[in-house]
């Protein structure tokens, strides 16, 4: 059974997959609709951040 904590960073390894490769386009090539998904995902990530530092204090102590 996957624990919250493990569910947790898939998630956010996932947004920082996203984050990653939408930057980029946004740096590189002047994309402005990955320039705004990258931000969504900084959105996604602080959310995700904030809920396991929760889980990592209730778990590890």
């Amino acid at each position: 059974m996957e624990t919250e904590m493990q569910k947790l960073l898939k998630e956010i390894e996932a947004e920082l997959v996203i984050f990653n490769e939408d930057s980029k386009k946004a740096a590189e090539k002047g994309n402005k609709m990955a320039a705004r998904r990258a931000r969504c995902a900084t959105n996604n990530l602080t959310k995700l951040f904030k809920d396991f530092r929760k889980v990592s204090v209730e778990v590890v102590g």
